[in-house]
């Protein structure tokens, strides 16, 4: 029971402590040793800190990464990689050296302790990760969000009345497992068929632009991909020139994951002076400009992080700012939550920013936490945090957008269907007079589900 305690009228009195949920401590920033890896024993600081070797050597197939675990990890992990690969794996394997170093990273990897890695389990699934009951819930689909649907030109979703996101490519310098745009990004999968940008870069440039010059609502730009790290700086920097000339844009976003997973692109100086050019422009012009970048674990943050953050940030880069996704296994606890943002905020330079619920991509069900989960951590975070440097859990709800997770208009536990509303009509929805009056649905994994309504979901599992 809770108990109500009075407000003290007279001197407290000492009472045994009960201490905090969450205790903070301070963990500086390490970067841990690659050569405890048998296949970078020899590499120097000099080659791991050079965003040229980290693409080289990045680990893409079975065989890549046999040679960097040498004999310290059991052919039965391979097997079971190999085993999602031919099957169920929607992203191909696409890791970068830094990356993999952040993997069980101030030990000697064993397979056991490999298979536990929070990094591991979202870079490098494997079957025996997966659920074999509802692998997929039963409403995901491949482009969850219908991002593609409201293309508006090729790689163009205008989706929010002000907002646009620019897909200037469909690759990245790493693929995450549970990437939500597995529809169109990296190589395709014996799982997934990918689409296919078709138009050349320079008229699918021109073509956004056109669109932008149309449409003077629009005041904020997300520039991604993939990752905008894979675009050449030059024809990077062209682009956002040509969106500053652009009077009504007035929030510029460059969303790249690689400042975490290749931290070395962002350290090269022609893209560190392209990068103070572009920021210096925007502060002329009244834009603002940021980073978005994507860490989901503490252990991904190095010094080598922090350095990109803080050299984006000492060329005029507004913010950097961090956009997380919950997945169990990985970050779904507060501890794990707080550990991270309080790694973020106070040793990476990097603002906290957005944890989003896992998207309903196939195959996703073992990383999903239920909508009542992440109220239960949004609520648990609260307090510890600075105000501002607080992350926000939201569902980004198909045809909706994201939504704070405690938004929702009613919520149907014992089934995990959740409802929400909105108050804006996406790109495809201008003719729709109802659109703001429908609810919109999102479903919880069933496994998490009380047993009735597993057995409902069972029953209408071929509706």
């Amino acid at each position: 029971m809770t108990q109500t305690i009075p407000h003290p009228r007279h001197a407290p009195v000492a009472v045994p402590t009960a201490g905090q949920p969450y205790e903070y401590h301070r963990r500086p920033l390490v970067e841990p040793d690659w050569t405890r890896f048998p296949g970078w024993r020899h590499v120097t600081r000099d080659q791991w800190e050079s965003a040229q070797w980290q693409r080289v050597n990045c680990v893409k197939n079975i065989k890549q990464l046999r040679a960097v675990f040498g004999d310290l990890i059991d052919d039965t992990f391979y097997a079971d990689l190999e085993a999602d690969q031919k099957a169920l794996a929607t992203m191909s394997m696409l890791v970068p050296p830094q990356m993999i170093n952040t993997m069980v990273p101030f030990a000697t990897p064993s397979t056991e302790a490999l298979l536990a890695d929070p990094i591991r389990r979202y870079m490098i699934p494997v079957a025996s990760d997966r659920r074999t009951d509802w692998p997929s819930h039963p409403y995901a689909s491949r482009d969850s969000l219908h991002e593609h649907d409201m293309w508006v030109a090729e790689g163009l979703t205008h989706r929010y009345p002000t907002k646009v996101l620019a897909e200037l490519l469909s690759t990245c310098p790493q693929y995450c497992g549970h990437c939500t745009r597995m529809d169109l990004v990296g190589n395709s999968t014996p799982a997934v068929d990918k689409l296919k940008l078709t138009l050349k870069p320079v008229d699918r440039y021109d073509a956004h632009i056109a669109y932008l010059k149309a449409h003077p609502g629009v005041r904020d730009v997300v520039v991604s991909g993939g990752d905008v790290a894979n675009v050449p700086w030059r024809n990077l920097e062209s682009y956002l020139m040509r969106l500053l000339e652009l009077e009504t844009v007035r929030d510029i976003r460059l969303a790249t994951k690689a400042l975490m997973g290749l931290p070395q692109h962002w350290l090269q100086p022609d893209v560190v002076e392209g990068l103070e050019r572009v920021a210096r422009t925007a502060a002329r012009r009244g834009v603002n400009l940021a980073i978005h970048t994507h860490v989901n674990h503490a252990q991904s943050l190095t010094p080598l992080v922090a350095k990109a953050a803080q050299t984006a940030l000492d060329v005029g880069v507004r913010d950097v700012r961090n956009q997380g996704v919950l997945m169990r296994g990985v970050n779904a606890t507060t501890p794990e939550l707080l550990d991270l943002c309080f790694a973020l905020q106070g040793e990476a330079g990097i603002l906290p920013y957005y944890f989003y619920m896992c998207d309903m991509i196939p195959n996703a069900e073992h990383w999903r936490v239920p909508v009542w989960h992440a109220q239960q951590l949004q609520h648990d975070i609260m307090g510890y945090l600075p105000g501002y440097a607080t992350p926000r859990i939201v569902c980004d709800v198909p045809f909706v957008g994201k939504r704070w997770v405690h938004m929702l208009t009613e919520y149907d536990r014992e089934r995990g269907i959740s409802y929400w509303t909105k108050n804006y009509r996406t790109s495809i929805e201008s003719a729709d007079l109802e659109a703001l009056n429908k609810r919109y649905a999102y479903y919880d994994p069933i496994d998490t589900l009380p047993a009735d309504g597993q057995q409902w979901w069972n029953a209408h599992r071929d509706d």
